[in-house]
């Protein structure tokens, strides 16, 4: 990839001279044969390309030589590394890429035919003026520009990605042609005030004056992340600003970016509606250098007239690189209070937002020449940091709206986060009348409530019977152990330990109850685990077998955890899949009708949701939206269902899920608790609605001992004969599209606790295997089949 620029103070000859020299110099003291009979086999083939040492002109050379370039630069491009690292050899400033490392190659691919490789804000004015710069350094003047530069690159995705540029220039001589002028102190003084005069730039530095032979090496570092890093920057470096402790910690930064040991900062408040320099926040402890001892100044008599222009009206950089001269030219505040502070040089930078100025950062420091309009280039990256805390005091009312909701309640849903806004702000006004304030409790009236789980079948029964497998293995390999050492050394010890741990195996085996693991835990404690110290000794073989039992064990109780993992593991992979599923169709849902959502996890997924005018903002609402989010819940957790099995496929265990709607036709009020942090039915009459939902799960099917939910069915339970009618059509629609089966059952329930006369309707599932509801379904029958 190739781009030229004409007019430039180089006349770039592309040379390896000084790699081939490096060779020849190493040849005088290498020991090494096969190192020394590379080098040499190197030096001799590149020797019949001349072109290679005294240098081209041509770019396009570079592709007739590159086999040759490939050859001689193998111990820089190392080939072992080039998948890893973003290296090349270049001509910087031109663009003038080649030799680029296969990592190189593959991500200027992925950035496709279009792309066009091009440093971040760098034109050719620019450009040129850095490649003066590194003509001066390498005259011995003291000039720092260690910028760092980006590449902006996108990647397959179309997704920006940045790179940090690092140049090596060991092998890159700049030779001054005779045209060249002579460059003298007094002319760097002079260049480094007029950053901006490029036609003086080019005085000195006329076009094609010097020679650039050579090439540079360039590694980039992609450095993305450090998007997340600028953020907590922000938080970190300039949170209340106006702190002295962090101003120091601000200057702390500035000191290590320039190098400065003694650099100072200040920082100076813009009021452009009076046109004066003002103190932060009337904080006297905070340096201002414009203002010295001074609380306001006006613009006019405080700064400048082409300082105040280009801060105010250009948004641009003020430097003085040399206070001594300024003050003889402007004889004028801000001159005396730099010359007071002993300030030699200084950059006045503007904090400011779309064109407005909002304040002034300065840096100073007790040198001339240190801080100059070179190196304000500096800040480009910095001042967006500082703009946003300035900006802080325009946005303060906001932010704290924001940080009441965040002290005051948890995590609130987006539906009703324009409640809990209303209210913070009536906390914020009352705080700052009286200093009084508390956040009262947040009520929805008139809402539906619609509720709906899908739970583990036996999840008890399941967890039990994991840690009693555990228990009964773990004794049989102390059994297996301890008979293996009866074997080597018949100590009564050994026989006691044997028949207690019989023992408990028959009393586990017979039924597992909750002081079992503890008295197992117990017996472990004082009688295994000493014993297993001794036993290890015994033998290899012994030594051996309790490593392996140890392995087995979980380092926080001392019991084998292998069953009980394989549980575990099943369940929250369930539930981390369940939730998931319904998170992301509950952003459907909302379209319907905006509305209140929260699910937990216990064993399964519950869910709740809440349905009213009184949750949305000023949109009307029918019950039509009721009937459509209802059909949704019962869609939904049929699709649920579906990946619930799908799911087990790979899962450690095989578990059965009970699907469980509850519909109850009445409004309600919810309340807001600010103490529990968390939604709540309002009232002892809608308390009913929280005592069925708990306990429906453990109903009864009327005169018998069936469990109104079963597995592989859906239970709707309800109680009017007008939920029966809908739910039925709902049914309807979904037999027609292959959700539910034709086996539906009407149930009436046993009574709940004093709930009396609940009914249910309970209705077959049907699956797919591949999750998608085509024209093949299964029943779960035959879907248990297919999964054992």
């Amino acid at each position: 990839m190739m781009q030229r620029i004409e007019d430039f103070p180089f006349e770039i000859q592309i040379s390896f001279h000084k790699v081939i020299e490096q060779y020849e110099k190493e040849l005088e003291h290498i020991e090494n044969e096969i190192s020394r009979e590379y080098i040499q086999q190197v030096i001799k083939y590149v020797a019949d390309y001349p072109e290679l040492k005294e240098g081209f002109t041509d770019p396009n050379l570079i592709e007739k030589f590159k086999p040759q370039i490939r050859i001689l630069l193998d111990d820089l491009f190392p080939t072992i590394l080039t998948n890893n690292e973003i290296k090349a050899a270049a001509v910087p400033f031109h663009n003038i890429i080649f030799n680029s490392s296969k990592r190189f190659k593959q991500i200027l691919k992925d950035a496709g035919k279009e792309y066009k490789l091009s440093m971040r804000n760098l034109d050719d004015d620019i450009a040129y003026l850095f490649a003066c710069i590194q003509i001066l350094k390498k005259q011995g003047f003291n000039v720092d520009i260690s910028r760092p530069f980006y590449y902006d690159i996108p990647d397959e995705n179309g997704v920006t990605r940045h790179y940090r540029l690092a140049l090596n220039a060991d092998f890159v001589e700049i030779i001054r042609k005779d045209s060249a002028p002579e460059i003298t102190q007094d002319d760097v003084d002079h260049l480094v005030e007029n950053i901006d005069d490029l036609e003086l730039w080019k005085e000195k530095f006329p076009p094609d004056s010097y020679i650039f032979k050579g090439f540079t090496i360039v590694n980039l570092t992609d450095v993305t992340i450090d998007d997340a890093i600028s953020e907590l920057k922000t938080t970190l470096l300039f949170e209340e600003v106006n702190e002295k402790e962090e101003v120091a910690r601000l200057q702390e930064i500035f000191r290590s970016i320039y190098k400065i040991s003694d650099l100072r900062v200040g920082i100076t408040s813009f009021n452009r509606r009076d046109m004066v320099f003002e103190r932060l926040n009337n904080n006297e402890e905070i340096s201002s250098y414009i203002l010295d001892q001074e609380l306001v100044n006006e613009c006019d008599t405080g700064i400048c007239e082409s300082g105040l222009q280009k801060l105010i009206e250009q948004n641009d950089y003020f430097t003085i690189s040399n206070v001594d001269d300024y003050l003889k030219k402007h004889n004028n505040l801000l001159g005396k209070n730099l010359k007071k502070h002993e300030v030699k040089s200084c950059i006045l930078a503007p904090i400011a937002k779309n064109g407005r100025l909002l304040g002034v950062l300065e840096l100073v420091s007790r040198r001339k020449n240190e801080l100059n309009s070179i190196n304000a280039i500096k800040l480009d990256d910095i001042l967006p940091y500082i703009v946003t805390t300035m900006e802080r005091n325009q946005n303060d009312f906001e932010n704290r709206v924001k940080a009441v909701i965040q002290s005051e309640c948890t995590s609130i849903h987006p539906s009703v986060l324009w409640v809990f806004e209303k209210e913070a702000k009536k906390f914020i006004k009352d705080f700052d009348k009286d200093g009084l304030a508390s956040f009262k409790d947040i009520t929805f009236k008139d809402v539906y409530p619609l509720y709906g789980q899908i739970d583990i079948v036996a999840s008890s029964e399941a967890r039990n019977d994991a840690i009693k497998k555990d228990l009964l293995d773990q004794l049989d390999i102390i059994l297996n152990i301890i008979g293996k050492a009866y074997e080597i050394e018949q100590l009564p010890i050994y026989d006691q330990v044997k028949y207690r741990i019989s023992d408990f195996k028959e009393e586990l085996e017979s039924k597992l109850n909750a002081s079992s693991e503890q008295k197992v835990f117990n017996l472990l404690q004082k009688e295994v685990n000493p014993l297993m110290s001794h036993l290890k000794k015994q033998s290899e073989e012994i030594k051996s077998l309790v490593q392996e039992y140890k392995d087995k064990l979980n380092p926080e109780t001392g019991i084998v955890y292998n069953h009980r993992q394989k549980y575990d593991q099943t369940v929250q992979q369930i539930n981390r899949t369940m939730s998931r599923y319904i998170d992301r169709k509950q952003i459907q849902a909302q379209q319907i009708y905006p509305h209140y959502f929260e699910r937990y996890k216990t064993d399964g997924v519950d869910h709740n949701m809440y349905i009213g005018a009184s949750m949305a903002n000023k949109k009307p609402f029918n019950k039509v939206y009721l009937f459509n989010l209802r059909l949704w819940q019962l869609s939904t957790m049929c699709e649920m269902e579906n990946r619930f099995y799908k799911l087990q496929e790979n899962t450690p265990i095989k578990l059965d899920a009970a699907s469980l709607i509850l519909v109850y036709n009445s409004t309600m009020s919810i309340r807001y608790r600010m103490d529990e942090k968390k939604f709540d039915v309002d009232g002892t009459y809608n308390a009913r609605y929280e005592i069925i939902k708990k306990r429906i799960d453990k109903a009864y099917v009327k005169g018998t001992e069936e469990r109104v939910t079963q597995k592989g069915k859906m239970t709707i339970v309800y109680s009017s004969t007008s939920d029966e009618r809908e739910y039925l059509q709902y049914i309807k629609y979904l037999q027609a599209k292959k959700y539910l089966g034709e086996q539906v059952e009407i149930l009436e329930l046993e009574d709940v606790q004093g709930v009396v006369g609940l009914k249910a309707i309970r209705v077959n599932i049907l699956y797919t295997l591949d999750n998608e509801h085509s024209e093949e379904t299964i029943t779960y029958e035959d879907l248990m089949e297919e999964l054992h």
